[in-house]
Order: structure tokens, then C-alpha cells, then sequence
């Protein structure tokens, strides 16, 4: 019912332009209802998800895996899967919505809607989004949580009984109730007030049946995951009113209902924006070029220009007055160069988890400001102290085309690690920034030390890890890093200063394209 209302009466997607630039996006975050998608884009007329593709669920090869994936399936807007992802990357979609929105203005004016179930919401990296969505006001998301109460094993009582609209409400979230998920007029009146609120983001309580109208399922666990075999199906389609015996049958009336609803609607908004953007690429030019860089994930030209080359060989110790050999820690090296590719791409945009004095990813030009609700221009991220909402935040950024970072000491990979793997899994190019990379970490001790860290995000499949040796290798690790289209990167870099190699004797620092190379 959420999804028939959303999808006939509010979504703006165009199911033959399932990529223009302005869609509003849904984010199936419970993605273990991933037919519920796959029906949704059937019936929308996206034209790869046949009926054919329906019978093939979960079969190998099909466009209908047990969960969405992203880049694999036409209308799907990132891999859910792992419960709280989606409602997490989500609130990176809505970031970027709101950073480009206030770059570009009305070329940028869309909706990030998410379907959430009782499992997301107990996630943890649920929560640390979810309290910087509220924090930065991102008006323009909405989440409706699908509240059955029941998981897989059994009512949720057994582990979750708290006030979940009263928990939204703390984070400063608009919240609103659907005691009735089937009474149609109250859905569409309330996602009304959903998309009047432009203040705060909007959580909408659904209350809802699993497996409602199914004999003897209904409200119980066992309808989460297993088959509800054919005697059930057909009492259940009697329920409904429609024919018992007829298999894989959508009526004529509501193809007719989608068709009129998403498809007419959506071809019309997608005609409009490429209207609008015509017009503004002929009155600003150089913003256009830069919208159609960021769709294809290329750069402007001479993005690389000022990368400095950093000196080797004696030099003299401003503290000590004594000669000594050029090296800096490569968190330091990495500032200078980071600072001086952001400046020529405008849509570089990055923070840490509370980290930037320490990780150096502050970017200090004139212009870089700092986002926050009242100054969504500025480029530099202020996380908190989340490192899985940071992690999940910058793939939804990354899915909506801006070049996002992010920032901390390598230990708190581990923190982040859900949200880093599923970027890899997506293929995305995302950015890590991981310092203090080594067992001399000052005065912190052994919960700070990495040990393990490399090793084990080396072992990851996807994920390129770099550690560069000196200060001219960090530089061409960031020339390695910024052409990158689907490929996320850690760069992992020191607190202690690091000797620069004299390259007039040994190898060039381009070596590390290779990924690895003799230096001697």
C-alpha cells in the first residue's frame, strides 16, 4: 500500500531515463522485500524487468537477486542488503541534494524517499545517520518505517520494544503516524505533510501486517522467509480480489494505474528537467560543464596543475637550528595536495569523523566553507564522532555524483567497515583518508594501535589500499586516486615525519601507479 500511494502519486522517475539527473530516489533499505522493488519497476514499465525476470527471483544470473544491486538492475539505487545501509546511504543522497541544490538551485530539486523495516531501525549505523539527518535539516528525505513488528525470530518484544517515532523525534526528525498502513486517503494525506516539511527530515511511522489477507500467516515470523506455498497464495488472492488461479497475472487496470501515474508523470518531469538544463547551459556555461563531469564521473581539465613536488636532501631544522633531511608525516603531505586538487574540482568534498586537526583533511582555501543546515555550500563534512554513518554517508554522496571523502585514524576502520565493504561491493569511488597507520601513535596506547587494519582491508575485494613512503609518492597516489570511477580507495598515511626520497638518484615517485615498483 506504502508503495502503490508513493509510486502512483508521488515519485517523480522516469522509467525510460531510469539515471536523469533529478529522479526522486527510493531506497529499499529493508532489502529483503527486494521483490516488492522488482514488481514496482514491472509495473512502473522499466523496460529490462520483465515478466520473465519476475518467475527468475533469486535465480543466478536474473535481474532479481534476493537483494537489490545496484549497477545490475535498471531502477534500483544502491545495493541494500545489510539492515540500516539504506537508510544510512540515503542520508548521504539527501546531503548532496541539499549541497547541490543550494550550488545550482532548481536543476537540483528532488526527493530521497526510504522504505525502513524493524530491523534497519535497530541497526546502529541507523541511529548515527539518523541523528545527523536531524541535525543538518535534510528536509527533503523521508523515511517510512514499515512496522510490523516481527523479525525472523519472532515479535520484536523479544529484543525491541522502545518508541521509535519518540527516538526520531529526539534526533529532530518530523514525525508522523499511519496507525493503519491499508487506509489509502490516510497514506496520501500524510505523505502530503511529508513533503510539505522542508525544515527537518520526516519519519513516518507505518504500522502495518506481515503476510496480511494470508490465512494462518498473518502477524507470524515464519511469513519473513519462507514460501507460503500455493494453498496460502490463493486464499491470499482471494482476499485481495483477484483471480486464485491465475499465475504471474498483472489486471490491465493497474498496469493502466502505474502507467498514469509514474510513467506519464516522470517522462513529463525528465522532458521538463532537460529543458531546464538547456536553458541554464546556455546561460552558465561553466556550471553546466561542471553538472555533465559529475554525471560521468570525469574531472575538469588541469584539475592537477598545482599538486606541488616536495623537496629532498638537507635542509635546516626550524627548531633546532641543525641541518637535517626534508621529510614530512604524510598526513601533512596529503593536506597540501588534497587542498590543491579540491580547489579545481569543485565537487570534492570531504570531512572526518572528528578527526580533520589530526587527519589534516581540512581544506582551507578561500570559498571551502563548512556545511552545515544554515551554509549547505560549504566543503567541508563535519561527521561527528559516527564512523559508520561517515562511511554510508559518502556512498550515498558518491551515488549522487559528488566526489566524497572521508577521514580517521586507520584503528576506526573497523568502526566503518559495514558501509566501507558494501562501497566496494558497489563500486563506487569513494575516498578514505586513514592515518596513523603504524605502532608509533604518540601517547594513545594499544586501542589505538592498527595492527591487523591493512591486512585485512587489503583481503577486501574491490578496495584499493595505498600507503605511500614519502611525500612525493602521497602526490601520486592523489593523481592515482581522483580519474578513479569505480573503485573505492584507502589512503593510508603517518603521524611521523617521513624522510623525502632524493629521486635524482633513485626511481621516479610514478612508480606507485604500478602499485609497486623498485626504488633501488
Amino acid at each position: 500500500d506504502v508503495a502503490t500511494v508513493l509510486f502512483t502519486r508521488f515519485m517523480n522517475f522516469d522509467p525510460s531515463e531510469p539515471r536523469w539527473a533529478d529522479r526522486d530516489r527510493f531506497i529499499l533499505s529493508a532489502g529483503h522485500g527486494s521483490m516488492l522493488l522488482y514488481a514496482l519497476l514491472h509495473l512502473v514499465g522499466v523496460e529490462s524487468m520483465t515478466m520473465d525476470e519476475l518467475k527468475n527471483f533469486r535465480q543466478m544470473n536474473s535481474l532479481t537477486p534476493g537483494h537489490p544491486e545496484y549497477g545490475h538492475t535498471a531502477g534500483v539505487e544502491m545495493t541494500t542488503g545489510p539492515l540500516g545501509q539504506g537508510i544510512a546511504t540515503a542520508v548521504g543522497m539527501a546531503l548532496a541534494e541539499r549541497m547541490l541544490n543550494a550550488e545550482f538551485g532548481d536543476l537540483v530539486d528532488h526527493r530521497t524517499y526510504v522504505l525502513a523495516s524493524d530491523g534497519d531501525l535497530m541497526e546502529g549505523v541507523s541511529s548515527e545517520a539518523s541523528s545527523l539527518a536531524g541535525h543538518l535539516k535534510l528536509g527533503r528525505l523521508i523515511c517510512l518505517y514499515d512496522s510490523n513488528r516481527i523479525t525472523i525470530e519472532g515479535d520484536t518484544d523479544l529484543a525491541f520494544n522502545e518508541d521509535v517515532g519518540a527516538r526520531f523525534l529526539a534526533y529532530g526528525w518530523n514525525v508522523l503516524r499511519v496507525a493503519d498502513v491499508n487506509d489509502l486517503p490516510r497514506l496520501l494525506h500524510t505523505l502530503k505533510q511529508a513533503q510539505e516539511t522542508r525544515c527537518r527530515p520526516t519519519f513516518i511511522v507505518a504500522d502495518s501486517h506481515i503476510a496480511w489477507g494470508v490465512p494462518g500467516k498473518q502477524d507470524h515470523h515464519s511469513a519473513h522467509g519462507e514460501p507460503l506455498g500455493w494453498d496460502a497464495i490463493k486464499a491470499a488472492k482471494a482476499f485481495y480480489g483477484v483471480d486464485p488461479e491465475a499465475k504471474f497475472h498483472v489486471p490491465p487496470e493497474v498496469y493502466g494505474t502505474f502507467e498514469q501515474g509514474v510513467g506519464k508523470k516522470g517522462a513529463e518531469a525528465s522532458k521538463a528537467w532537460g529543458e531546464l538544463f538547456a536553458k541554464y547551459k546556455a546561460q552558465y556555461p561553466d556550471q553546466a560543464r561542471d553538472i555533465e563531469l559529475m554525471q560521468k564521473r570525469e574531472l575538469p581539465a588541469g584539475w592537477d596543475k598545482d599538486i606541488p613536488q616536495f623537496p629532498w636532501g638537507d635542509i635546516e631544522d626550524p627548531k633546532t637550528g641543525k641541518s637535517k633531511k626534508a621529510g614530512a608525516a604524510s598526513r601533512d603531505s596529503s593536506g597540501k595536495v588534497l587542498n590543491a586538487v579540491a580547489k579545481h574540482v569543485p565537487w570534492l568534498i570531504g570531512g572526518s569523523a572528528d578527526l580533520a586537526p589530526s587527519t589534516k583533511t581540512l581544506l582551507g582555501f578561500d570559498g571551502a566553507g563548512h556545511f552545515q543546515a544554515a551554509t549547505p555550500c560549504g566543503r567541508n563534512m563535519h561527521y561527528g564522532v559516527r564512523e559508520h554513518a561517515m562511511g554510508a554517508a559518502i556512498n550515498g554522496m558518491s551515488l549522487s555524483r559528488v566526489r566524497p571523502y572521508g577521514a580517521g585514524f586507520l584503528i576506526f576502520s573497523d568502526y566503518g567497515r559495514g558501509a566501507l565493504r558494501l562501497g566496494a561491493v558497489i563500486e563506487i569511488p569513494v575516498i578514505y583518508i586513514f592515518t596513523h597507520d603504524s605502532l608509533g601513535v604518540g601517547e594513545d596506547g594499544p586501542t589505538h594501535q592498527p595492527i591487523e587494519q591493512i591486512a585485512s582491508l587489503r583481503a577486501m575485494p574491490g578496495l584499493t589500499v595505498l600507503r605511500p613512503a614519502d611525500a612525493n609518492e602521497v602526490a601520486e597516489a592523489w593523481r592515482w586516486i581522483m580519474p578513479q570511477k569505480n573503485r573505492p580507495v584507502c589512503l593510508i598515511l603517518t603521524r611521523q615525519e617521513l624522510v623525502t626520497v632524493d629521486r635524482t638518484q633513485f626511481a621516479p615517485a610514478s612508480g606507485l601507479h604500478k602499485g609497486a615498483y623498485v626504488l633501488a
